[in-house]
């Protein structure tokens, strides 16, 4: 759920946003006309179909669809990346050429509506309880800024918790009653530790997946002690909560974890033994091109739960952009993702989960016991909640702070003071 950096240009560029439209070369309106007869170019700027052969099929069912209603409009895609995705949208908003539709992540909708970059989706019937029937209910808040929505979930990825049962068994512990506090996490993790003569840690008691930074694992810490990181946009880790649950992850690095580990596949380290127990994706290959399946039967998936049982959910939304010409026809090309066999295809391709009503019964979460586990988790969701505008810069700012406490640099108090100040 790496979302890249910060807003890098749009800060920039956000005062040519009233400007734009008609400096670059953009079609004459299709709104209004029937869809047999419009035409024109549909630019779509996505990261959820991977640059594969089967990505590019997938994709290419969309479009199939899509012209079912629009034969004569061409699509033209930028199939882009998380890392990049954020620079691309502000470049084309600095030419004048904007996307139609865009998808993005969890934390984004807010940033970019606060701009007027996204069109309201409630003039296409959109509404929370649409996304609560039809789709994920965890990523209504996601999708929704000032009290309207501006995006339609398309995919859900989802984060659970691992252990290994022979490394429980070993310590003494048992698997079929996993630690879920952070308190009961920490004791265990500390007897599952192992380290060779010198002191130097040879596996990990628990593995925070923060090799990149510390924000998601500790929003995740957070929440299960009943305690969102934001409420209506603004901060709510400046508390007791937000500090005991910083100095809890400052309590476990390079006590059952080395600060930064991971291995060469960066995949999860409970998956290869590395680590006893550790935080984990929406999906595990228990093939023998994956992990196999003698690993697979070592592992038993659970939620955190320091007072609330918790299960963090990003994910993948689809948005019409506010310039654009074509709004009806970017709104018939998000329908045509959201048909479930396109969401099972999307889901497969990306380790997710498809987000529809009856993801737990969806081929991707019959296909392995996390993706099972995870859907069976959505009503458990939790994520950054309502985010302030300025998340996006936000994000870089918590992994960096969050690290200096952790590491000793900074007074973990006084950097979630910080953190708010800036969040404001």
């Amino acid at each position: 759920m790496r979302r890249g950096a910060g807003l890098v240009v749009l800060a920039a560029v956000v005062g040519l946003v009233a400007s734009a439209c008609g400096n670059g070369v953009i079609d004459k309106s299709t709104d209004g006309v029937p869809p047999a007869e419009a035409t024109g170019t549909l630019r779509v700027l996505l990261p959820s179909f991977p640059t594969s052969t089967r990505g590019r099929e997938a994709f290419d069912k969309v479009v199939e669809d899509f012209h079912k209603a629009y034969p004569k409009m061409k699509v033209e895609p930028d199939f882009a990346t998380y890392n990049n995705l954020n620079e691309k949208m502000s470049t084309s908003i600095a030419a004048g050429i904007p996307y139609d539709v865009m998808v993005t992540g969890v934390g984004w909708i807010q940033p970019f509506a606060s701009k007027r970059i996204f069109a309201d989706l409630g003039d296409y019937g959109v509404t929370p309880e649409l996304i609560r029937d039809k789709s994920t209910p965890g990523l209504v808040e996601p999708a929704t800024y000032d009290g309207k929505i501006y995006a339609y979930p398309l995919i859900a990825d989802a984060r659970a918790v691992a252990l290994r049962k022979s490394a429980f068994r070993e310590a003494g512990l048992d698997p079929e009653k996993p630690p879920t506090s952070l308190a009961e996490i920490k004791v265990a993790a500390e007897k599952l530790t192992k380290r060779d003569a010198e002191g130097t840690i040879t596996r990990s008691g628990f593995d925070l997946a923060s090799a990149s930074g510390f924000r998601q694992s500790y929003i995740t810490f957070l929440a299960s002690t009943g305690t969102p990181v934001y409420v209506n946009g603004e901060p709510n880790f400046d508390n007791q909560k937000g500090l005991e649950t910083l100095e809890w992850v400052k309590s476990m690095i390079n006590n059952v974890q080395p600060y930064g580990q991971e291995n060469a596949a960066k995949q999860p380290l409970v998956f290869t033994g590395e680590a006893a127990m550790g935080i984990v994706g929406g999906a595990v290959d228990c093939s023998d091109k994956g992990i196999g399946q003698k690993n697979c039967d070592d592992l038993k998936f659970f939620r955190f739960n320091s007072g609330k049982e918790i299960e963090y959910l990003g994910g993948d939304l689809a948005s019409i952009g506010s310039r654009s010409r074509h709004k009806d026809a970017a709104w018939s090309f998000i329908e045509a993702m959201t048909k479930p066999t396109t969401l099972d295809a999307m889901a497969k391709l990306n380790k997710k989960i498809p987000a529809y009503k009856d993801a737990v019964n969806s081929p991707q979460a019959q296909s392995n016991p996390l993706s099972k586990f995870v859907a069976e988790g959505l009503p458990y969701a939790v994520n950054e909640n309502s985010p302030p505008a300025n998340w996006l810069e936000m994000r870089g700012n918590f992994d960096i702070q969050l690290t200096q406490a952790v590491l000793g640099q900074k007074d973990p108090a006084k950097v979630l003071a910080n953190l708010a100040g800036q969040s404001r």
